[in-house]
């Protein structure tokens, strides 16, 4: 697995990155040695955060954790992942056959679900600039919104973060 670990607001000790990737092993069992993983340490006032970022084959998983110990978040983060593969299990197995699921969960006791979707809507997609588009998903009261970038002219998500901040998801050619 292909690891890289970046720092903000602090650089990562090396018993951290020692302790990264001993626990990325655990989740590098999944998805085999080329997949790419990207752990991110932040020093906040009151909280460390750590965001782990996992991809394979078009798939991404994702999981941020935060603690007042950046080990503590570490763990807490590899566990989410290890919850996240769980519970797709199935639907992961469909799509990645050269991954042996079943030899890692042959007891997995959660249920798997098959998605709901209770409404299906139709949006107008108009030419917005980002920040039009961010006033329109607060008028709305949303969490996210989809949107033609004026700029680009490529439809676009803008959303609201947990921090409080925005972001915004726009197509790549990868």
């Amino acid at each position: 697995m292909n690891i890289t670990i970046i720092g903000r607001k602090c650089t990562p000790r090396e018993s951290f990155k020692e302790r990264a990737e001993t626990k990325l092993r655990k989740v590098e069992k999944f998805f085999g040695p080329d997949a790419d993983a990207k752990v991110t340490a932040t020093v906040e006032k009151n909280a460390k955060i750590v965001e782990i970022t996992l991809s394979k084959g078009g798939y991404i998983f994702r999981a941020q954790e935060r603690s007042q110990d950046l080990e503590e978040a570490l763990d807490a983060c590899v566990d989410s992942l290890i919850r996240q593969i769980r519970k797709n299990k199935t639907r992961l197995e469909k799509r990645i056959r050269e991954l042996s699921f079943d030899d890692v969960f042959n007891s997995a006791d959660e249920d798997e679900a098959e998605f709901d979707v209770v409404r299906t809507k139709s949006v107008i997609v108009k030419p917005e600039s980002v920040e039009e588009a961010i006033l329109q998903m607060n008028l709305l009261g949303h969490q996210f919104y989809m949107f033609r970038n004026s700029e680009t002219d490529m439809l676009s998500v803008v959303y609201k973060r947990k921090d409080g901040g925005y972001g915004v998801i726009e197509p790549s050619a990868e």
